[in-house]
């Protein structure tokens, strides 16, 4: 039964979306402000949902602090239409962003989504391994390493690693990435990949060479660049 943690000042928001996900067979509990959410955060939540615009602490604010301790998915709740609430949400390290108002079925797809991937990723085998070159994964416990070194990634920064790892040398468009890695259909101005790459590419050593190991096709995708 997975357990969500709403964190919002609109009381009346909050309440309908506990009834809703109760419905879904979901443990919820909610937060109005950021520093309460900050304090209902354990080690039982598999899901944030966290509103950008609160008073005492904003979202931004709130997610820097999340991040410094914990690794749980985020969708941040944003303005319709407000992209830089977006883009300064996925670089703090959200998973995913919904603008309001959004629908009951959109918010739903999407909680699924980001759900699904965690629990596979938690159904793995603790110890088994998936290696390419340096880089070693355990989906089981969400840990990276790369060159002997524990990488600090977000659940999604740590999905997306691993679909390169397993598609090494290929060319992977954004369509694919979204599909395959976030669950959703690639939506028009939709920079949620772009920066989920740019995220982990700043967190990945470059090659020995000074090579950078995610390479960017302008018009085509991504791919993991297999060295020398």
């Amino acid at each position: 039964m997975p357990h969500i943690l709403i964190i919002d000042d609109d009381v009346e928001l909050s309440d309908l979306l506990k009834e809703v996900l109760s419905f879904e067979n979901c443990t919820v509990c909610t937060a109005y402000d950021g520093m309460a959410g900050l304090e209902a955060m354990d080690s039982r939540v598999d899901l944030v949902l966290l509103d950008v615009m609160m008073p005492k602490l904003n979202g931004f604010e709130t997610l820097k602090q999340l991040r410094e301790k914990w690794d749980v998915p985020v969708l941040m709740l944003t303005a319709k239409g407000d992209e830089i609430d977006r883009v300064v949400g996925l670089e703090l390290g959200a998973d995913d962003y919904l603008p309001k108002p959004f629908s009951e079925r959109e918010l739903l797809a999407r909680i699924r989504a980001i759900l699904r991937r965690t629990q596979n990723n938690k159904e793995s085998l603790q110890n088994d391994a998936v290696v390419y070159r340096d880089i070693k994964l355990y989906p089981g416990k969400l840990e990276a390493y790369c060159n002997g070194g524990l990488l600090e990634l977000t659940s999604t920064e740590f999905a997306l690693l691993h679909y390169f790892v397993l598609h090494p040398g290929q060319v992977l468009t954004k369509e694919m990435l979204s599909l395959d890695v976030l669950g959703k259909r690639l939506a028009a101005f939709d920079r949620a990949i772009d920066m989920h790459v740019s995220n982990l590419r700043k967190k990945l050593p470059d090659w020995p060479n000074g090579k950078t190991r995610i390479k960017t096709l302008r018009g085509r995708g991504y791919l993991l660049v297999e060295g020398d």
